[in-house]
């Protein structure tokens, strides 16, 4: 179930920040259309901090009956609270979610101890695979590989996406943690390079935008083809990097906009890119060969 291209999908929003629902149906017809290999709904790409649960659960069941079937639904569902995470846990897999991605707690600061027992607690209490998600940059909190391993044997826990960018980091979960544990990449710039280690594919921004490139990334890297997946990782580099020239997800809301498929809404406090930026994310979608409308 867990490989290949897997954008974080942004959420569509109108001017006054209400859940555009016909635009979330675009969305995945698009994807759909593209070959992605499944999709996360309201994860940070998706502005969860700033979904109500009542959203979250509206998007999971649209998206379940938009897709029917044909590529798995990864619902975001963590926060910084463990009692809060498995309402939210619960809530996504009764909407029809397939999975689970859940974040490490941020801004709390827990002990490896403490992540342990939280993704513990909201793996028990629920009744599909959960996958964790670890992105310190973002959350100010880093889940070792040892802690990751242990993780790995918990019958629900079924891999992690790790978003360091960190290949060492990656070869020590897969040394440590049980056979057929997965691990997904969360750092487009790197994926290529821990396909090449044993990742199972990626959990994507760049795919929001380059959907058929990043698909096409991961079916190489997979079939063991890694130089063509090198290859096409270079001529995406650009765009990897003008996905983050503002807080993430600024940059891909903008380049889906400017794609025809979203409006311009956004939910404070983030904002819209920046008028000096736009010129740089537009070449660098025009250099990955994508149509501007």
């Amino acid at each position: 179930m867990f490989k290949g291209s897997i954008p974080a999908l942004v959420t569509p929003m109108r001017d006054d920040g209400t859940i555009d629902f016909d635009a979330w149906d675009t969305l995945l017809d698009f994807h759909l259309q593209q070959g992605t290999d499944g999709v996360v709904v309201g994860g940070t790409t998706g502005e969860s901090p700033v979904l109500e649960r009542s959203e979250l659960e509206d998007l999971v069941r649209r998206a379940r009956l938009r897709v029917a079937g044909r590529m798995p639904i990864i619902a975001g569902s963590g926060t910084n609270g463990t009692a809060k995470s498995i309402v939210l846990s619960k809530a996504a897999e009764a909407a029809g979610a397939d999975a689970l991605l859940v974040v490490t707690p941020y801004y709390n600061k827990p002990t490896q101890e403490g992540l342990f027992r939280h993704f513990s607690a909201i793996a028990d209490a629920v009744n599909i695979p959960v996958i964790l998600y670890n992105v310190p940059g973002r959350t100010g909190c880093d889940m070792l590989a040892d802690t990751v391993a242990r993780l790995s044997h918990h019958p629900r826990i079924a891999g992690v996406k790790e978003a360091t960018g960190d290949i060492a980091r990656g070869e020590a979960i897969l040394q440590q943690s049980r056979p057929g544990f997965v691990l997904l990449s969360g750092d487009d710039p790197t994926a290529a390079n821990l396909i090449r280690i044993g990742a199972r594919g990626v959990i994507s921004v760049t795919a929001n935008v380059a959907a058929r490139a990043m698909h096409e990334l991961c079916v190489a890297g997979l079939e063991g083809r890694h130089d063509e997946a090198a290859a096409l990782n270079e001529r995406l580099m650009p765009l990897h990097q003008a996905m983050f020239v503002e807080s993430n997800p600024i940059p891909v809301k903008w380049a889906v906009h400017r794609m025809g498929l979203i409006g311009l809404g956004i939910r404070l406090p983030l904002t819209p890119l920046s008028a000096q930026l736009r010129g740089k994310v537009e070449a660098a979608m025009q250099a990955a060969g994508l149509q501007l409308r």
